[in-house]
């Protein structure tokens, strides 16, 4: 780009120089040629007058001294008229003829290439790079679900034996709010692959979201079959744990949310999950004040080492936290990666608190908190919402804690500046 501009301000030097160029050497040559005129001219008028001198000193009018005298008055008068003339050629400078003209050619340059650009040219091009179309400009939501719905109905159309296209037409199905028709997908599936829990869990979701979020016998009846299939299948038990939070039923939505990170599946969002079971537990104490039971963490803890940790907040920085800020927790491991091996969330209304970091609390990855040997634990009282600390964020950190050991204390006592 740059190199572009440097060639295009190129060429229109080489115009301006086109148009000046020739100006300049014009007055130069007027100069030059005022000057020679006036030489020759004084050189005339010396010449007439020494020819009338040696004239009259040939009819003897004047005598040889005042021929001399006469003749060294005019040679001293011609080489005053020479000096005078080159003086005033330093002076008196020539008036530039048509100045005017080129200024007018140079601005009418600019002006024409300019235009010519704009209008023939690359313009827009370069001012707005072109971008890669976006298929789906100018459209809504909706309309872009119903062009993605039409797309996998082409898809089992062409593959009717296809039971993951189905599937997958199934979701879509739900997403565009055509609940009878994802339930027909999924029997089709059902058809093709047999009776699972992970096809009963969409098929009661799409009947309980076409029942306006309402349970029914009929609803029951599959997510108890599905259970039955699969206690820990998690389409199942967000239906469940969704229901029960909408009927504020908390702990039954904590359990069944729980249950789910407890399992080893990579298909899940852990973080939403969190969050979720973090705003039922702040819901629960609100609401009925009393603190929601960890059935699913205590189930683990007899089989697998965790970590307990007692957080406060230092008297120091206490009159700084407000009801509104959140608390972060995570246990990091102090040797390979540092990458967080369990987290999570709670309201710093809670403070002091104590917390049970364990493999339920995993973030998603391979490596889980009861194979670690020694973690750092780390606490972020956040004014805005992030586990990243930034200004104004209170911070407390443990170097090293052993999984497996007794609870440990942690002070938040760092005010990040």
């Amino acid at each position: 780009m740059t190199t572009f501009w440097i060639l295009i301000a190129f060429v229109v030097l080489i115009g301006l120089m086109l148009i000046w160029v020739p100006h300049f050497r014009q007055q130069r040559l007027l100069k030059t040629e005022e000057a020679g005129v006036r030489k020759q001219t004084n050189l005339e008028l010396f010449n007439e007058r020494l020819a009338i001198l040696e004239k009259e000193l040939a009819e003897g009018l004047l005598d040889d001294q005042e021929f001399e005298g006469l003749k060294k008055e005019l040679e001293i008068s011609l080489l005053q008229d020479i000096k005078q003339g080159a003086d005033e050629s330093l002076v008196n400078t020539v008036k530039p003829k048509g100045l005017l003209w080129p200024v007018l050619m140079s601005v009418t340059l600019l002006g024409i290439s300019g235009y010519l650009y704009q209008d023939l040219g690359q313009y827009q091009n370069v001012s707005n790079p072109p971008r890669a179309a976006n298929p789906h400009e100018g459209m809504t939501a909706e309309q872009i679900m119903s062009q993605r719905v039409q797309m996998m109905e082409m898809a089992v159309q062409a593959e009717p034996e296809n039971s993951q296209a189905w599937f997958n037409l199934g979701h879509a199905y739900i997403s565009a709010n055509r609940f009878d028709e994802a339930v027909n997908a999924f029997d089709k599936v059902m058809e093709l692959v047999g009776t699972h829990a992970e096809l009963i869990g969409p098929k009661a979701t799409a009947l309980y979201y076409k029942n306006n979020q309402q349970m029914s016998p009929e609803i029951q009846a599959l997510i108890d079959q599905s259970l039955a299939l699969d206690p820990k299948d998690p389409s199942t038990l967000l239906l469940v744990g969704m229901d029960a939070f909408f009927t504020a039923e908390y702990q039954k939505a904590i359990d069944a949310w729980q249950t789910i990170l407890a399992t080893d599946r990579n298909d899940i969002d852990r973080t939403a999950l969190i969050n979720a079971i973090e705003t039922a537990k702040m819901k629960m104490m609100s609401e009925t004040g009393m603190m929601p039971t960890d059935s699913v963490h205590q189930g683990v803890a007899t089989t697998a080492p965790t970590v307990t940790v007692q957080v406060s907040v230092s008297p120091e920085l206490a009159a700084k936290v407000n009801e509104t800020d959140m608390l972060f927790i995570f246990a990091r491991a102090t040797e390979g990666p540092k990458v967080p091996l369990a987290a999570t969330k709670l309201s710093a209304k809670t403070l002091p608190v104590t917390i049970t970091l364990d493999d339920s609390t995993n973030m998603g990855g391979d490596v889980k908190l009861s194979s670690a040997k020694q973690v750092e634990v780390i606490a972020v009282l956040s004014k805005h919402g992030s586990v990243k600390p930034q200004t104004g964020d209170i911070k407390g950190t443990l170097a090293s804690v052993d999984v497996g050991g007794e609870s440990v204390n942690l002070v938040l006592d760092t005010l990040v500046q």
